[in-house]
């Protein structure tokens, strides 16, 4: 996880701000939350790949970033997560980062990730997917009861997977596409 801090013109610190655009650049937030950015110095298009410009770059040449985030009331930008890692419950927008930050303040937590898998009721619920110390025992009621204290209710991881290991890539970064895909696939 990142943490953003933005030092402000009188010299004050606003934390978890990337901060505001720069001259020149406009910032957009579309309707699934995700952070569209236009510019000059932003690329119009990619080199001979016009499938990846149409996936890219929209109608009115904004770049979609991937990126969900908001503006906050001073204009500043605050990115949330990944938009593909946002849980979508119940009308609610959940933050799979924030959520993997309180499972790894439960005891015996090593690694965490959170995903989204669909829900009959709630269109999307999140799941806990962690990894324990050796040793360690944490069960679906330890989860909630750690983060119902923490979190607001719809926020709370709604099924506990405990894992050996978390598929990562070579820079250490946990494959959520590869954990969305295995659960899936299960009967």
């Amino acid at each position: 996880t990142c943490a953003y801090v933005c030092l402000q013109p009188n010299g004050e610190i606003k934390f978890d701000s990337v901060g505001r655009p720069a001259p020149g650049v406009e910032i957009k937030i579309a309707d699934n939350g995700e952070v569209l950015v236009k510019g000059p110095m932003l690329l119009k298009a990619y080199y001979q790949r016009p499938e990846a410009t149409a996936e890219s770059i929209n109608d009115e040449g904004y770049f979609l970033t991937g990126d969900a985030g908001f503006l906050d009331e001073d204009g500043h930008l605050k990115i949330i997560d990944r938009a593909k890692d946002v849980v979508k419950s119940g009308g609610e927008w959940i933050s799979s980062v924030e959520l993997e930050n309180h499972a790894m303040g439960c005891v015996g937590v090593r690694r965490a990730a959170v995903i989204a898998v669909p829900d009959a009721r709630w269109g999307e619920k999140p799941v806990a997917i962690v990894v324990l110390a050796e040793g360690a025992a944490l069960t679906m009621p330890d989860l909630t009861e750690y983060c119902r204290v923490r979190l607001a209710g719809f926020k709370v991881p709604k099924e506990l997977i405990i894992r050996d290991s978390l598929p990562r890539n070579p820079s250490g970064k946990v494959l959520k596409r590869v954990l969305r895909t295995e659960l899936e696939t299960q009967p």
